[in-house]
C-alpha cells in the first residue's frame, strides 16, 4: 500500500533530508526506524523535496510503499516509537498509487525566522541579527520580489542545465515581538534561493542595500545573494500544497522567541520608537 505522511523535523542534528553516504539524515533515519518498526526492508520512501542540512521542517511530505496488513496509525505510533526525539510522523494516510509526493505537489511554502535579540532557547531555530533592521523597508522589497521571475541570482543552479524561473505567490514579513516571520510560498524554489531572499531582505533591512538594488538583482546573474545567504537555523519547510489544499491556514511562528524582559538591556523598548511596537503575524493571508 502507499502511505501519504507529514513529516515534522529539527534538521540541525542532520545533512538535509536526502540519504547519503557516511552522513546523518532525515531520510536515513526514517528508513532505519521502518525497518525496525515492521521488518520490511524492502520498500520505497519519496520525499516531497530535498532540504539541506540544517533546514528543518513543519509539515514535510512523504510517500511510502509498504508491503504490510499493518493499519496505517499502527504504522505511524510504531516508526515514531523507533525515531529519535527530533522527527515526528504528524499524520498518515492510504492513498491511491498514483499519488506522488513530490511529483503532484502544486506550491510549496517556507517561513525563516529572525530574532531581534539574543535567545538562549531558539539559537538552533533563528537568525540572530544584531543590527537594527527596518521592517517597512523589508517588506517593500519583499513585494518586489513576487511574481514570475528569473531568479538565477537567489541559486547556484546552472540556468543551462534548467529553468530558473519561478512564480513567487507570496513573500510577507510578519513581526511577533523580537521575532520576524518571513513567509514565502511559490510554485517551486531553487536550490538556496529561499536564504538567498532572506539574506537580501535583511541587507537591505540593515540599509546596506537600496530597495532599487535589491530588485535590480532580478535583472540578471549576481555573485552578490551568494554571499548574503542567510544561515540554514532560521528556515523551516512550512506546507507541501496538493490538488484541493487550502491555501488561507494562518501563519505562526515556527518556534517563538520569548520576550525579553522590558528593563533589560537587550529588550526593544531600548530601540527606536517607530520599532518599539512589534504587530502580530497576519492571522489570514489573502490570496
Amino acid at each position: 500500500m502507499r502511505l501519504k505522511l507529514a513529516i515534522e523535523y529539527a534538521g540541525t542534528r542532520y545533512r538535509g533530508w536526502q540519504i547519503q553516504k557516511n552522513a546523518r539524515t532525515v531520510a536515513g533515519e526514517m528508513t532505519r526506524a521502518v525497518v525496525e518498526a515492521t521488518g520490511i526492508r524492502d520498500f520505497e520512501l519519496y520525499g516531497a523535496g530535498r532540504t539541506d542540512a540544517g533546514v528543518h521542517a513543519l509539515a514535510q511530505v512523504a510517500h511510502l510503499d509498504l508491503a504490510t496488513t499493518l493499519p496505517p496509525e499502527t504504522v505511524r505510533r510504531r516508526v515514531n516509537d523507533a525515531l529519535p526525539s527530533d522527527i515526528v510522523i504528524l499524520s498518515i494516510e492510504r492513498v491511491p498509487r498514483r499519488f506522488h509526493a513530490r511529483h503532484d505537489a502544486v506550491a510549496r511554502s517556507y517561513v525563516y525566522q529572525i530574532a531581534r535579540r539574543r535567545t538562549a532557547f531558539a539559537k538552533p531555530f533563528v537568525w540572530w541579527v544584531r543590527d537594527e533592521l527596518d521592517p517597512g523597508a523589508m517588506r517593500r522589497t519583499a513585494a518586489a520580489f513576487v511574481g514570475f521571475h528569473d531568479f538565477r541570482a537567489f541559486s547556484d543552479a546552472d540556468p543551462e542545465d534548467a529553468s530558473t524561473e519561478v512564480h513567487l505567490e507570496t513573500m510577507d514579513l510578519h513581526e511577533d515581538g523580537d521575532l520576524l516571520v518571513v513567509h514565502v510560498e511559490g510554485s517551486h524554489f531553487l536550490w538556496k534561493m529561499v536564504r538567498r531572499l532572506v539574506g537580501v531582505l535583511v541587507e537591505v533591512g540593515r540599509g546596506r542595500l537600496g530597495e532599487a538594488e535589491a530588485a535590480a538583482l532580478l535583472d540578471g546573474a549576481s555573485d552578490l545573494p551568494a554571499r548574503l545567504t542567510a544561515p540554514a537555523s532560521g528556515l523551516f519547510l512550512e506546507r507541501v500544497f496538493y490538488p484541493g489544499d487550502p491555501r488561507d491556514r494562518p501563519l505562526q511562528a515556527a518556534v517563538a522567541v520569548p520576550r525579553a524582559d522590558p528593563d533589560s538591556v537587550t529588550s526593544r523598548t531600548s530601540r527606536p520608537e517607530s520599532h518599539s511596537k512589534s504587530q502580530p503575524p497576519n492571522p489570514e493571508r489573502s490570496r
